[in-house]
């Protein structure tokens, strides 16, 4: 499976995938078989069909030809051909010159089939896992694979300290967030200094200063920093504005093995089919709750938007210090993170993109063909549930931004939250805290009858565009090392409650640590991990910025939930003509 993220345009014969990838393979070959021997009515799927063919001969290293692959088909040759010409239109086939007259072709899976097989086979193996089990293979299972459980016995080991230390003059100069995970890594800094052999010098700045810090950074002769932090609804912004280099020119991709990354995480690291970060963080918004106060009242975890609302109220109580919920309201950015996720919660996206399964599909939007989607019903409604929750909220609740939601859940004076995961140590790290072993965690829920999201957000670890040719080999190698399984199992020993791979997550270590790991971990599985809310298109941080400006007039009374919207797709029209 690995082999294919690292497939590249100029490669003779690809290496060999895993046992794992052909079993995949073998496995829907021979149910695609029973499906179509079993029901008269069930035709071949041509597509299908190719696909499997070409990943095959892609995998084992054969060369394909075109009259392979229309017989792999199962379908009538003119049939066959048609459907072979779709796909190489539709981007998903390659064909290279076998001869130099240029008259014969091998046929290839393009980077996009490999992507979209990587995906879907992961979907398949935890969809078989979760409904069948493991099988024979029990605590013995000799590997892991997309997801799986590890048993005790393969437990991460500890970072390794390389043999031959990186040559970097001046050390290694990275550019992060000031949120607890990368503080973790300032924490750590001298294990790493030992495990990559070279100096780390570090800085950390607030979510805008990172950002005015990075495209300043682009704007250089050379980049002042190796790598950098991106958030992860940056990525086709920084891309687009060659803030970041594509992982391909630094590195074989191959070598992070993306399979054992979230697919929210992993998927929001590219633009345009190319990814241009590593996962660094997947760390969602979920709602936190105190258990006991629930129970004490009686109450069920909120399921809907309704049940959000009606906990809230009952657990009101102002004149005992003790507040419905907090939240992220604070003008301009803060604020806007929250109108966006809100607004999907009612099932509306900030912008439009065409809807599939489980959600809405960001592949598209690299051709700028969107529009703003801000004035719609289900916008509306999204604005009158927070004037709602507005009346259940701490007094300050419209200047509380990332930290400050937190500060008064941890300390008891209010009964739920939004936050994210990477929030978490400040109540589960503290054991004085009222919220400590006391929280729940849950996705967004949704309005009746809607699905429920858990909003990843998180940060991505990339090579700036500018870094000086000599640097970049370090670069990359120190990347893999950050982002690596056993960095991460590091990182939450030593207080993160972030992680982006599924690997970390079945650590049994890591799992005795915190309940919120096997609790993302869960939510990936049903597919409720999602990055679409926030979607990574160029002009998202002035979409924030509106969004938190206009909707924040809204709750202090200044302008009605139907001018809010009004104003701020107006001015989103603006901004996507320009």
């Amino acid at each position: 499976m690995n082999s294919m993220v690292g497939h590249r345009q100029d490669e003779v014969a690809p290496r060999a995938a895993p046992d794992d990838a052909l079993s995949i393979l073998t496995f829907l070959e021979e149910f695609s078989d029973e499906i179509e021997d079993g029901f008269d009515m069930v035709t071949p799927e041509p597509h299908f069909r190719m696909a499997l063919h070409l990943l095959r001969g892609h995998f084992e290293a054969r060369v394909v030809t075109p009259t392979s692959v229309i017989g792999a088909s199962r379908v009538p040759y003119a049939t066959a051909n048609r459907r072979l010409k779709d796909m190489i239109a539709a981007g998903l086939i390659e064909q290279r010159p076998r001869t130099a007259t240029g008259k014969s072709f091998s046929m290839h899976p393009s980077d996009r089939l490999l992507s979209q097989w990587m995906q879907m086979s992961g979907r398949v193996r935890r969809l078989c896992e979760q409904q069948f089990g493991r099988g024979g293979q029990g605590a013995e299972s000799k590997d892991y694979f997309f997801g799986g459980s590890y048993s005790a016995a393969r437990s991460i080991p500890p970072l390794p300290v390389r043999t031959d230390p990186l040559k970097l003059a001046s050390g290694l100069r990275v550019l992060v967030h000031g949120d607890p995970t990368f503080m973790v890594m300032v924490n750590l800094k001298r294990q790493f200094e030992q495990a990559i052999g070279v100096p780390i010098k570090q800085r950390a700045f607030s979510i805008d200063r990172l950002r005015a810090e990075a495209l300043r950074n682009a704007a250089r002769p050379t980049s002042r920093y190796d790598i950098i932090a991106v958030d992860l609804p940056w990525m086709g912004e920084f891309a687009e504005a060659g803030v970041l280099m594509p992982l391909e020119r630094a590195f074989d991709i191959a070598r992070l093995d993306p399979a054992d990354f979230h697919t929210a995480g992993w998927s929001a690291t590219h633009w345009g089919g190319t990814a241009y970060g590593v996962p660094a963080q997947t760390t969602p918004e979920l709602l936190f709750y105190r258990r006991d106060l629930f129970a004490e009242a009686g109450l069920r975890p909120p399921e809907t938007t309704d049940d959000l609302l009606d906990a809230a109220r009952t657990l009101h109580q102002p004149q005992r210090g003790r507040y419905g919920i907090a939240w992220n309201a604070a003008r301009g950015t803060a604020l806007g993170h929250t109108v966006l996720m809100t607004m999907a919660d009612f099932g509306q996206p900030v912008v439009s993109m065409p809807e599939i399964a489980g959600g809405f599909d960001t592949a598209s939007l690299a051709r700028h063909d969107y529009r703003a989607t801000i004035d719609t019903p289900a916008g509306l409604a999204a604005a009158e549930f927070l004037m709602q929750l507005l009346d259940y909220s701490p007094p300050d609740i419209l200047s509380m931004s990332w930290y400050e939601r937190i500060r008064p859940y941890a300390a008891g004076r209010a009964a739920m939250a939004y936050g994210y995961t990477l929030l978490a140590p400040y109540f589960e790290n503290d054991p004085s805290s009222p919220a400590h072993g006391q929280t729940g965690y849950l996705p967004h829920p949704p309005v009746r009858g809607g699905r429920p999201i858990a909003h990843v957000g998180g940060y991505a670890l990339g090579i700036p565009a500018n870094l000086p040719r000599e640097r970049i080999a370090a670069a990359a190698e120190a990347l893999c090392v950050f982002t690596s399984p056993e960095a991460q199992k590091l990182y939450v020993q030593n207080g993160s409650r972030t992680n982006p791979r599924y690997t970390v997550a079945a650590d049994p270590e890591v799992r005795r640590l915190s309940t919120i790991f096997e609790a993302v971990d869960e939510m990936s599985w049903r597919d409720e991990l999602q990055f679409w809310p926030r979607p990574p298109v160029p002009e998202i941080s002035g979409i924030f910025q509106i969004c938190g400006e206009e909707f924040h007039d809204m709750l202090r009374g200044v302008q009605s939930p139907r001018a809010a919207l009004r104003a701020a797709q107006a001015r989103a029209d603006d901004l996507l003509k320009r």
